[in-house]
């Protein structure tokens, strides 16, 4: 049976005089899990966050949206604390190299934080826990961002589950065995606001402006963490319309942590299924890049790396510009580039004309996302891509190619969606289709058989 690592900790647990909780992703004071073990067990915490500087150093965009959205939520974490005469201290820098401020600075007996399952996050992680032991300091980490990480639902052979729908079905029998629906055990709230009076009282400490780390302030909206329970509730049958407001748009708060996961799967037990799914499948893909973190690079199944991709650059612009003649791909990609945002059906079907109509690598498709989407999340970015391409676990078969227009007639039959992101549709000034239909997918079929043949 599974059962919660915290089970009978209480009895256990180490006590601290001196703790530092290291916020990441995870920016929010109520049921955070590692900031309600940290105030429960040290008479006095100290909170930071690290801007970390091998993550900003790679942002091509002085304005990220990402880096604003941080930033402001940094803000309002140190407001509230501050009410209280307590604070968040922030750093910017590489994170073992801030490890090193903060021990001369605090000289904490542990350290408490929640896992992130990113390679680049677990490479850090340990080079700081490792850092941080040779200090005899303790390095406490705890799950968080996931109702399951990737050991904790398996095959009863204890093998890792590579196809979505047995992974649900494992999942939701795990939810069920320790309470049923919402009242499940793995569901239920850290209280960490009841404990906020452990924080180390101090006085107010500086923030960091976006300029003195190079960023300046994104123009972008950021959408609300509040979603009407109508959303939800109706989410199974309005989240194929794009111009429908049928989808939560939480994905950016999921992303950075402002959001309880738990709460919202508790919900979605209760208001409806579809949207639990889409929540299940967040869990899944990171159990898939914690198990198989090669697919950062390369495709999960590895023949699909033979494919012999045409990566012609004028259409991959055109594909990026929303000027490949397709309006259902081309109002996709504009809302993209406008809002950082994109529509769940949307996605499906650039992602396929990119890799299928256009065979263009999925690795160029996800990099894209990957510096667009305000909800960018590394293992969901990844799998979606792979998913698309048909190199993924999940993954459509590769004869799967989705008609952009018949895909159009479906979902935006009024072409309302088309209309707002394309002003000039149905006049001369909206390019010509940059490829034929028919004989992209040919020519899509032909490459992938040879490619899945050869040897």
């Amino acid at each position: 049976m599974i059962v919660r690592k915290e089970t009978n900790e209480a009895k256990m647990h180490k006590k601290y005089t001196r703790s530092v909780f290291w916020f990441r992703r995870d920016l929010r004071l109520e049921d955070n899990a590692g900031l309600y073990k940290a105030l429960k067990y040290s008479e006095s915490v100290h909170a930071v966050f690290i801007f970390d500087r091998a993550i900003l150093d790679e942002l091509k965009d002085t304005s990220d949206a990402r880096v604003s959205f941080i930033h402001q939520q940094i803000c309002q974490l140190k407001e509230r604390l501050q009410e209280n005469g307590q604070d968040l201290q922030v750093y910017y820098g590489h994170p073992t190299e801030v490890w090193k401020e903060i021990k001369a600075s605090i000289n904490p007996q542990a350290v408490f934080t929640n896992r992130d399952y990113e390679p680049y996050a677990k490479e850090r992680d340990g080079q700081v826990r490792a850092y941080l032991k040779a200090h005899h300091i303790d390095f406490l980490d705890y799950k968080d961002q996931v109702i399951f990480e990737s050991a904790e639902v398996r095959k009863d052979n204890g093998d890792p589950y590579v196809v979505f729908t047995p992974y649900k079905r494992k999942w939701l029998s795990v939810i069920d065995s320790r309470g049923v629906g919402k009242a499940s055990y793995f569901l239920k709230s850290y209280p960490s606001e009841a404990y906020l009076s452990s924080m180390a009282k101090t006085e107010a400490l500086p923030m960091l402006s976006l300029e003195s780390m190079g960023f300046k302030q994104s123009e972008l909206m950021f959408p609300s963490k509040v979603v009407s329970q109508g959303i939800i509730r109706n989410y199974t049958e309005q989240r194929n319309f794009p111009a429908v407001d049928g989808t939560s748009k939480l994905g950016i708060h999921f992303r950075f942590g402002t959001i309880s996961i738990r709460e919202k799967a508790r919900k979605s037990l209760s208001l409806n299924e579809t949207y639990l799914s889409e929540l299940i499948w967040r869990d899944f893909y990171s159990s898939i890049m914690d198990t198989y973190p090669f697919v950062v690079e390369n495709s999960f199944r590895s023949k699909y790396d033979r494919i012999e991709w045409r990566n012609q650059e004028e259409e991959f612009q055109a594909w990026c510009a929303g000027k490949t003649g397709y309006p259902m791909v081309d109002a996709g990609m504009r809302e993209l580039n406008a809002t950082g945002y994109m529509h769940n059906r949307v996605r499906m079907v650039v992602a396929s004309f990119l890799t299928k109509h256009l065979l263009i690598d999925w690795r160029k498709g996800e990099a894209y996302f990957a510096e667009k989407l305000l909800d960018f999340d590394l293992a969901s970015n990844n799998g979606g891509w792979q998913w698309a391409a048909g190199s993924g676990t999940d993954a459509a078969p590769y004869f799967r190619i989705f008609n952009p227009t018949s895909q159009m007639d479906k979902f935006d039959k009024k072409r309302q969606y088309i209309k707002k992101w394309i002003p000039e549709f149905g006049t001369e000034a909206y390019p010509a289709p940059i490829v034929d239909h028919k004989m992209a997918r040919e020519r899509c079929l032909e490459v992938y058989k040879r490619a899945l043949n050869d040897g």
